[in-house]
């Protein structure tokens, strides 16, 4: 099992949030990647996510199309690098809720949203009625998109890692 945790970058920063939706991937497997898709200085983004404790490789990509936040060209990316994980989590941000549903529905997979705990690789909490209930879901897709509550997660160290760092091109 590998997982694929899409960081949320704002101001040329990785986003807190980011390190809480790890925290949530090594609750699944070991072996998580964290995707880092800029506009530019890509390389300082994922020498700052290679960094995290936790992380096994980051996957770097540079292109214009991936500036401006937009979730179209970051669903079709997160789509084309799907193939090889079996979960893929983004921190429940507004920008991560806009683009993993579409990756999601690309992908044919029900999205899991706002996790607050992991129970086993495909069983997960999430609040239900406006926060006000809990409700345990299972899902049988072979891949698992889910949104991170930073809130319900302790944050992964941000630094003591040393994950490798692999470009790769854009999607289309």
């Amino acid at each position: 099992m590998k997982t694929l945790v899409i960081a949320e970058i704002a101001d040329g920063a990785l986003k807190p949030a980011t390190l809480n939706a790890v925290a949530a991937a090594k609750q699944v497997c070991s072996d998580v990647h964290v995707l880092v898709a800029a506009g530019e200085k890509v390389a300082d983004l994922a020498a700052a996510a290679a960094a995290i404790d936790g992380v096994a490789q980051v996957v770097a990509v540079e292109a214009p199309a991936y500036a401006h936040g937009l979730a179209e060209p970051l669903a079709a990316l997160i789509v084309s690098l799907a193939d090889g994980y079996t979960h893929v989590f983004a921190p429940a941000t507004a920008a991560m809720k806009n683009a993993l549903p579409r990756a999601a529905a690309l992908l044919d997979v029900a999205q899991i949203s706002d996790i607050v705990a992991v129970v086993s690789p495909d069983t997960f909490v999430r609040p239900i009625y406006a926060g006000n209930a809990l409700a345990t879901v299972q899902s049988s897709d072979k891949i698992k998109l889910a949104t991170v509550r930073a809130t319900a997660f302790e944050a992964a160290s941000a630094s003591g890692g040393s994950a490798a760092v692999v470009n790769v091109a854009a999607a289309v």
